[in-house]
Formats: structure tokens, sequence, C-alpha cells
């Protein structure tokens, strides 16, 4: 092969006095060297985009396997990125040149593989495609760009390539829809008499605990927003799911997670085989914050005095609920119970001991997913899965789910 050669006659030329040679970008060989190397690093990138798992059954627990086709073989400089995205998931990647295999504690390259040894779908693949056609973005189509991140040669093995022409043919409609439904910005809010999370003593029964949420004064955030939105579920429910703060569609609502995260999350939670009316929801920082954009309200984040202000609030929440296990949606949440060394990337899917005694585990945010690019997300969901499974299994264990 040609590689062989260029490398061998650039190392020739370089043990034989070219010592500046690599620098020489406009040389033959060290021109078609680069090339070489961009191209393999492009298909280190879109293999950490493009690979899809399916779950397997096994005798001993879920195993998640892939198949890929890869251009270049990178499957041996690619596989620890996916045992460090996916340490807590068994997983296999098979390609026709090399096989990896990670069992949550090593990772092991093996033989070239077939397509046929690989599944061709799971349970989650219609939930992965009913999610991707809800955050395909019609107003930011644009098709050459997105053929160009997203070959039409990796469409062969991607659950969601099938949607992609129907998404197109729709996406005038779509941007129109999206237009119509603009929310707007209330013209006026009523306010209740102001208490802050300071005037509660603990405990307290649920709907005083909510009255006071929603006639909280202690920090601004109370001004722009159209109310405070304070946690639902069970007052005895097992498992508590912390979020962010509420984004447009609570702050009209007045309850959390109603909006395109908080569906996502029921997606999420389904996929997992958890119940959300068995959950009790809530969110660190209590009101909107946001930014006007025009009609728009963009979501910005609370400052580290407003999450302070909004603290003893999930304390009451907590003190009140006295849930088994919490999930934390991203980093917000789990460094308002865990500590501000705590962060998702790093400590997702592990549980931490908490001062309410309560078994604390970080994950993604939905609303993380639907911020990431569409070649990313469906790793991103995977874990996000997997994590909420891994709650299900320690209420199942604990007795009480």
């Amino acid at each position: 092969p040609r590689r062989h050669a260029v490398l061998y006659r650039l190392l020739w030329r370089l043990v034989h006095g070219e010592r500046a040679l690599l620098g020489m970008a406009t040389d033959d060989d060290v021109a078609w060297a680069m090339d070489a190397a961009k191209a393999v690093n492009r298909e280190k990138h879109k293999m950490k985009a493009f690979v899809r798992f399916r779950e397997v059954q096994a005798p001993d627990g879920s195993v998640y396997v892939a198949w890929f086709e890869p251009v270049h073989d990178v499957l041996a400089q690619v596989a620890p990125f996916f045992a460090r995205r996916f340490a807590g998931m068994r997983w296999s990647i098979l390609t026709p040149l090399r096989s990896a295999h990670w069992d949550g504690q090593a990772l092991r390259l093996g033989p070239g593989a077939e397509r046929a040894d690989a599944p061709d779908g799971d349970a989650l693949e219609a939930l992965w495609r009913v999610y991707y056609a809800n955050i395909f973005n019609p107003a930011r189509l644009k098709v050459d760009a997105m053929v160009k991140e997203m070959p039409v040669r990796y469409w062969k093995n991607l659950p969601e390539a099938a949607l992609i022409p129907g998404l197109i043919r729709e996406a005038g409609g779509r941007m129109q829809a999206m237009v119509d439904a603009a929310p707007t910005t209330p013209k006026r809010a009523l306010r209740a008499p102001a208490r802050t999370a300071r005037d509660v003593a603990l405990p307290v029964d649920a709907d005083a605990l909510a009255a006071a949420v929603r006639s909280c004064r202690q920090c601004p955030l109370w001004q722009p927003a159209t109310q405070a939105v304070p946690g639902e579920g069970p007052v005895d429910a097992r498992v508590m799911v912390v979020g962010e703060q509420p984004g447009d569609a609570e702050d009209l609502a007045g309850r959390p997670f109603v909006g395109p995260a908080g569906r996502l999350l029921d997606e999420a939670l389904s996929a997992a085989g958890l119940d959300r009316a068995a959950l009790y929801l809530t969110n660190a920082v209590k009101h909107f914050k946001f930014q006007p954009r025009g009609k728009r309200r963009l979501h910005a984040r609370a400052d580290a005095a407003e999450q302070a202000a909004c603290r003893p609030w999930l304390e009451a929440e907590l003190e009140r609920v006295k849930p088994a296990f919490v999930v934390c949606l991203g980093n917000t949440a789990a460094r308002a119970l865990l500590g501000a060394g705590v962060a998702v990337n790093a400590d997702r899917g592990i549980w931490h001991a908490s001062a309410s005694g309560a078994a604390v585990m970080p994950t993604f945010h939905p609303s993380y997913l639907l911020r990431l690019p569409v070649a990313e997300r469906e790793g991103a969901w995977t874990a996000l899965v997997a994590d909420l499974a891994k709650v299900r299994d320690a209420c199942e264990q604990d007795g009480r789910a």
C-alpha cells in the first residue's frame, strides 16, 4: 500500500539529513502524510459520533453491541473513549477489521466480525427515533452541511437515517408552526405576599411548603418570572429527581418538567422502567432566570447567590419527602446536594452519600441532550437511560420500588 512506501521514504529522508522535512508542507510526501493523518482523525471523530449500540439480553444481564464500518482501522484508538464514556455498561463494538469489548473493568481487543454478528435493533430504537424526530430543528436545517457532517455512507447503520428525508420535506411547515406557537412574555403576574425560605419552620406539610415557595422573595429572580415552581409528586416517594431550574414552559405552567426537556425526561424514565407518577420532581432553583430576546425568553444560568437563596427550599423538600434515592440532573442540581467539587461528566452514574441520608446520583440533564450536536445525542441518551436504570435497580434491591 502507498502508506507504507510514503512512511518509509519519509523516515529514510529524516534519517539521512532532512531533519526539517516534516515542516515542509509543500513536499509531496509530507502533504500526503498530513492529508492521511487528517483523514484518520476525521474517521475517529465520526466513529465517536455514529456508533449505535443495541441492547442484547445475556444470562447475566444486558450487553450493548454496536456494528461500525470505519474507512480506516481506528477502533483501537477510539475504544478507550467509549470505555470512559460508558464505564458502567458492558459493551462490544464490532468492525470488519477488529472488535473491542468492555466488561466494566477491562478493555479487550479481538478479531474482526461480520454484520450478521451484531443485532439489527432493540426496544430502545423506536424511542430513539421518536426522540430524534422531536429534537430535529427545522429552523437550523442546512442539508449540505448535514450531509457533510453525517455522510450518507454511514446512514445504513443509523436507526434515525430513515427519518431524514421525511424530516427535510416537512421542515418548512414545521418551522412555520414553531413561529406561530412562539411563547410571549407575560405582561403582568399576580404576586402573593413575600415569604422567604428562612421564614419556613421544618417540617411543613406539602401544601404549606408549596405555597411558601410560590411567595419567596429571597433573591431578585422573582421579579421578572411569572411564578415560582415548587416540586410535585408523592410526598412519600422513594426517588426524588432534581433539575436545575424551571424553563419557559414550566414558568408559565407552574409545574416542573413540562417543557421540551421534561418530555425528553419522560421518554428516558419510560425507557428505564421508571414511572414518573411515582417520583417527586423538583428543581434546585425555583424561579426561571432568562434573558429576553424579542418574544423569546432564553435560559440563563442562576449564579451562586441565587442558587444559595433557593437551597433551603430544596432542603425542606428533602426533609418532607425523605427519599431513599435522589437523581441530580446537571451540575447545578448535583452541586446543590454534593458540593462544588462534583462534575456530571466525571461523576455521572455513581452513587454518592449525602447529608440528607439519601443516595445521590448525578447524570445528564435532558436539556443538555437537546443542545448537543445531532451526531452526539444518542450516546448521551444511552448514558442517561442507563443511569436511570440503575435507579430502578436500586429501588428494586431496596425493596421499596
